[in-house]
């Protein structure tokens, strides 16, 4: 059945952009109409004239606003509207996006082939705790595109030969602060000096913050970057309810197993600070008949993903995460987070809860709050801009 662009009907609508009013290439606005998005969001609004353009962009926007789709719209415009010659040599890619963390990426690879489904560019993925070997075969059967990758994975793909990025024309940093605080920028400094000069290539640099230290980063790397700062409305998702109980530190299992049996949530997220308090929990749970399985770093990656993709179909209810794992789940339809332990980074609170509430539902956040917790209440409440109310479980 043949498609026009006749069939992506959106109308006008005053204070919102149109993925039409940006002259995107028919493939992909096929792709963007299939994936249901119809207005785009203030990132996009404000990335998309910029980097469409060719002008380097420093945005800073939280997880979960849409940077993901505008960085890509860009990325494959571009290779739209300037096609190769001639191939490149095989794991040359002509734009590469750097991610933090494995999941971070897998889930830029998975929006990447979403969004070229009716194209012919090719996206891979190198990342650590996967198998090598694989992810090499993989780039030596064919060329690619667009590349996405996290640091020290890179790394090894370049000292063995196996990637070479002088011909990338894109270079994508995303999440750049987060990348800081896991100590990866000398290993990102050494990536970004292989690929061309700046004055070469565009540079899309994303932060959810821009401290001093991100800034000096982003001005080193970018060309008189055009600066974007998309504000949230609140700095917790305004559709999330956030209670705060007061519970003791032994009573805190017992109170949440009380909590599934009397409300059975259809999809439930539970934050622990500590690996090991992760799989404490998460066995516990099982033992009091509770379905849930964990994620934490040091659970291999393919039972990750299993585990993710469980929880995306429905066949998994609940999970118990760590932060980090937990920064890979952009899942719709999860109606509650739990905090089982209060984090130390109020930063971390923010994109814990904004994993429920997603896609206009409204959503609720539980933290339990115990005499250990209680000495991070005062920077929550700080960084929130308002005062916590800690009351008796509601049970």
């Amino acid at each position: 059945m043949s498609w026009k662009l006749e069939d992506f009907d959106i109308p006008p609508e005053e204070g919102k952009d149109r993925f039409h009013d940006f002259a995107l290439p028919e493939p992909l606005m096929r792709a963007i109409h299939q994936l249901g998005y119809e207005y785009c969001t203030p990132i996009q609004s404000a990335v998309l004239p910029l980097s469409l353009a060719d002008y380097d962009v420093t945005g800073q926007a939280q997880t979960g606003t849409g940077k993901t789709a505008a960085f890509l719209i860009s990325v494959f415009t571009h290779f739209w509207e300037n096609p190769l010659q001639e191939p490149l040599p095989k794991g040359s890619p002509r734009a590469l996006v750097l991610a933090p963390t494995r999941e971070l990426a897998l889930q830029i690879e998975g929006d990447a082939k979403a969004l070229t489904k009716y194209m012919d560019e090719v996206t891979h993925c190198v990342v650590g705790g996967m198998d090598f070997q694989k992810q090499r075969e993989k780039l030596q059967r064919s060329p690619v595109d667009l590349l996405v990758a996290t640091p020290g994975r890179l790394i090894d793909f370049i000292n063995r030969r196996d990637i070479n990025l002088r011909n990338v024309e894109i270079l994508v940093i995303d999440e750049a602060d987060r990348m800081l605080d896991m100590g990866f920028i000398p290993d990102v400094r050494r990536i970004v000096y292989q690929t061309p000069h700046k004055r070469d290539r565009q540079t899309l640099f994303f932060s959810a913050t821009f401290n001093d230290d991100v800034m000096r980063l982003a001005d080193s790397w970018t060309l008189q970057g055009e600066h974007v700062v998309i504000q949230p409305e609140s700095v917790a998702t305004d559709n999330v309810e956030q209670k705060f109980w007061l519970v003791s530190t032994e009573a805190k299992a017992k109170l949440l197993v009380s909590f599934i049996e009397q409300h059975k949530p259809e999809r439930m997220l539970i934050f622990s600070n500590r690996r090991d308090q992760t799989h404490r929990l998460q066995k516990y749970l099982s033992k009091k008949g509770v379905d849930c399985e964990a994620l934490a770093g040091d659970v291999p990656q393919r039972k990750r993903l299993s585990t993710l993709n469980r929880f995306k179909d429905g066949e998994v209810h609940y999970i118990v995460a760590t932060d980090v794992a937990g920064r890979g789940i952009h899942v719709d339809g999860i109606s509650h987070v739990v905090n089982y332990d209060l984090p130390e980074d109020p930063e971390d609170y923010v994109h814990r809860i904004g994993r429920t509430g997603r896609a206009g539902a409204d959503g609720i956040s539980i933290s339990f709050v115990s005499e250990d917790d209680a000495f991070n209440l005062p920077a929550l409440e700080e960084y929130l801009g308002a005062p916590v109310s800690c009351v008796q479980p509601e049970l």
